[in-house]
C-alpha cells in the first residue's frame, strides 16, 4: 500500500500482527484440546443411526459451533440446543461445570438449588430475616441467566413465558426465574433423553390464555361489564 508510514507507526502495527497471530494460534490449540476432552468421553447415542439435522454452515465459525454440538449430542444423548435460549456455547458450559452425569442431582429441584436459582430464606428463631436467591460463583447459572435474558425476542413458549415475568416481577426477577425454568427443561431432557417438544408447552401456554381470559371475564362481569371480542 502506498502511504506516508513512520517507523513507529509500523513498528506498532507489525506488534499487533504479531500479538494477533498468536492469540489465533492460542486459540486453535484451545479448539484442539477441548476436541480432544469431548471425544475421551462415552456416547450416549450413536450419532451415525441417529444423526442431527444439519445446519447451516457459512464459515469455519459456523462449522466449529456444528461439530460441537454433534458432541454435546452424542455425549448427552439430547440436543439442548433445541430449547429457545440454547447454544452449542451455554451446552459446553453446562457440561464443563457439571459434567455427562446428572443423575448426582436426584431432582430437578435440586439442580436449580445447586445453580442457586431458587428461592432462600434465612430464618432465625422462626422469624424471615431475608428472601430471595442464593449468591453462588457459578458459571452454569451465568450461562443459564444470560440464555434467558436472550428470551426477549422469542416467540417461542419460553419466550413469552419471559416476558410476562418481566412485566410482572420486572428484569432481574424474571430473568432468574425463566433460568430457573430452563434449569429444569434441560434436566429434564438429560436425565429421560427425551427431545425438547415445543408442543407441548405451545399447550401449557394456551391453556394459560384460557385461564387468563375467564378471569378477566369474570372481573368484568364483577364490574357491570361484558367483554366482547374484537373481530
Amino acid at each position: 500500500m502506498i502511504g506516508d508510514y513512520r517507523a513507529e507507526h509500523l513498528f506498532t502495527l507489525r506488534q499487533s500482527l504479531d500479538a494477533y497471530r498468536y492469540q489465533q494460534q492460542l486459540i486453535a490449540e484451545c479448539d484442539r484440546e477441548i476436541e480432544r476432552q469431548l471425544k475421551s468421553f462415552e456416547s450416549k447415542v450413536d450419532v451415525s443411526e441417529r444423526p442431527l439435522a444439519e445446519a447451516r454452515r457459512s464459515n469455519k465459525t459456523a462449522l466449529r459451533i456444528t461439530e460441537l454440538r454433534v458432541q454435546h449430542y452424542r455425549i448427552l444423548g439430547v440436543d439442548l440446543t433445541a430449547v429457545p435460549g440454547i447454544s452449542s456455547p451455554t451446552v459446553q458450559v453446562l457440561l464443563a461445570e457439571v459434567g455427562h452425569d446428572w443423575s448426582k442431582f436426584p431432582t430437578a429441584s435440586a439442580f436449580a438449588s445447586w445453580l442457586g436459582l431458587c428461592p432462600d430464606n434465612d430464618i432465625s428463631g422462626g422469624k424471615i430475616l431475608w428472601t430471595g436467591t442464593r449468591k453462588v460463583n457459578n458459571r452454569a447459572s451465568l450461562a443459564l441467566r444470560l440464555a434467558a435474558r436472550s428470551l426477549h425476542h422469542s416467540q417461542s413458549y419460553l419466550g413469552e413465558y419471559y416476558r410476562r415475568m418481566r412485566a410482572k416481577l420486572g428484569a432481574p426477577k424474571a430473568i432468574v426465574a425463566a433460568a430457573h425454568k430452563l434449569a429444569r427443561i434441560l434436566y429434564h431432557l438429560v436425565i429421560s433423553r427425551e427431545p425438547y417438544q415445543e408442543s407441548i408447552f405451545s399447550t401449557l401456554e394456551a391453556k394459560y390464555r384460557f385461564r387468563t381470559e375467564a378471569r378477566v371475564k369474570a372481573q368484568a362481569r364483577a364490574l357491570g361489564f361484558q367483554l366482547v371480542p374484537i373481530e
